[in-house]
């Protein structure tokens, strides 16, 4: 059985180095308050509210460490909610995505784009996917084995050796099968 370790994630952002010191006044840094699954990411102290044309939410966690362009990845119910309608893309591809207002304690940031459902995806280390048999951005068939299991198709592989093994699904697809972080799901095969 080729068994991987469950993360489910809620709302939350990625900040450029300027839109946290548009966020949080010049020359701030995001404080960790615990590392993640993937080597060298954590959550951070920090939160800030995002504003769509029909709802907002508040204490939306922010992702370190900051990367080259602000991102927000949202579940689908949450969409309704803020009133945008986002496409599922793999985490980075941004390009045509709606925008939000961010808002932070020191100012506030209208994105043009960004916001996004980000496509469930498993990290591989190389040697895991090498073990198995699986390629950078394969397609996978894997199973949740929750309370109300579910077999996920499309699920893509993302293979580096800065990657350590773990699943990434939002709080929809965690709720639907019934999973939360730290459970298990199996690859039944890849096409």
């Amino acid at each position: 059985m080729k068994l991987v370790p469950v993360g489910v994630s809620a709302r939350h952002i990625h900040l450029s180095p300027e839109h946290i010191e548009q966020l949080f006044g010049k020359g701030y840094e995001l404080q960790i308050m615990k590392d993640l699954s993937q080597p060298g990411q954590f959550a951070a102290q920090e939160t800030v509210a995002v504003v769509g044309p029909k709802g907002r939410f508040d204490k939306v966690r922010i992702l370190g460490p900051a990367r080259g362009r602000t991102q927000i990845e949202i579940s689908r119910t949450d969409a309704f909610s803020l009133g945008v309608n986002p496409p599922v893309r793999e985490s980075g591809h941004i390009d045509g995505t709606p925008g939000l207002k961010v808002i932070g304690p020191q100012g506030e940031v209208e994105l043009e784009m960004g916001v996004i459902i980000a496509a469930r995806h498993i990290h591989f280390h190389t040697s895991d996917a090498e073990k198995w048999g699986i390629q950078d951005k394969q397609k996978l068939h894997v199973r949740l084995t929750g309370e109300r299991p579910l077999t996920f198709d499309d699920v893509i592989a993302r293979v580096s050796d800065q990657y350590a093994l773990d699943m990434h699904i939002d709080t929809d697809e965690g709720n639907a099968a019934g999973v939360k972080t730290g459970d298990t799901a199996e690859i039944l095969d890849g096409e």
